[in-house]
């Protein structure tokens, strides 16, 4: 697993069930290694083999695992829970149309994105006809100090929220644009906040710059719209500015569309 999609445990202290972390430990291996066989599954989560086996054959009995030709990989039936949840989503057919929308108006990559505990989580994506390959995929777990999208969710939390998230930092860096610094995050936030919308400067990919602003139906923030581009086209007058004007337009009429979807 890359640095940006740690896993994100319990607190300190907090009682677990082993059984359950060695499973998540094989499902985190298998994600990295893809189709394998029962010795590197075990070698690679640090088990033994016999170990490895038994939570294998669990999971494979819930569909969780799939084995081919003596290997294993994941299964499909986590496609089918996420899916699920994503449609679950306040607006998500909605969001999931004006993205399309979003990205065709300019040419562009269009993400939705939502804050779950400490990550931001990518349900929607769509490419334009210039859409560039980002990091981003459905399912895709960020730092949210990273993204523009991410410090427009954090933008929505009080000081000390933000503070109680990062534990008082060092914030990791995954580029060197990447904000590492607790304080410097709270007064950028404070900027997102009074203007309502954010940047992301090669802090996530370099050379790739995001515009982002938070989706608010009803007063309630339920996630971030963001258009994300190479540096020589989304950064600088007048091209950034027309950008933003795009993206907080689609996100006023998506604000207006799920209100109005809820009272129906």
């Amino acid at each position: 697993m890359d640095q940006s999609e740690p896993n994100a445990g319990p607190p300190k202290g907090t009682p677990t069930i082993k059984s359950v972390e060695t499973s998540h430990e094989v499902i985190a291996a298998m994600e990295d290694l893809g189709l394998a066989s029962v010795t590197e599954i075990a070698a690679h989560a640090g088990l033994s083999k016999g170990g490895a086996y038994k939570h294998l054959k669990t999971l494979q009995q819930s569909g969780f695992v799939v084995r081919e030709d003596g290997q294993y990989r994941l299964g499909l039936r986590f496609l089918d829970i996420g899916g699920r949840i994503r449609y679950d989503h306040p607006g998500s057919r909605i969001i999931k149309q004006k993205m399309r929308e979003l990205a065709l108006e300019t040419n562009e990559t269009s993400i939705y994105t939502v804050l779950e505990n400490d990550r931001t989580i990518t349900l929607f994506r769509e490419a334009g006809s210039r859409g560039v390959p980002t990091r981003t995929r459905v399912g895709k777990r960020l730092y949210p100090h990273e993204t523009a999208a991410g410090k427009c969710l954090l933008s929505r939390h009080s000081r000390e929220e933000v503070e109680r998230l990062f534990d008082g930092g060092p914030l990791p860096s995954v580029t060197d644009n990447t904000i590492t610094d607790v304080g410097d995050l709270l007064d950028e936030l404070a900027t997102v906040r009074e203007r309502g919308y954010a940047y992301n400067i090669g802090e996530s990919v370099e050379g790739l710059v995001a515009i982002a602003a938070p989706l608010v139906p009803d007063d309630e923030v339920i996630g971030a719209c963001s258009v994300t581009g190479p540096y020589h086209r989304m950064k600088g007058d007048p091209l950034d500015e027309e950008v933003r004007a795009t993206l907080l337009s689609f996100v006023n009429e998506l604000e207006l569309n799920i209100a109005h979807a809820d009272t129906s």
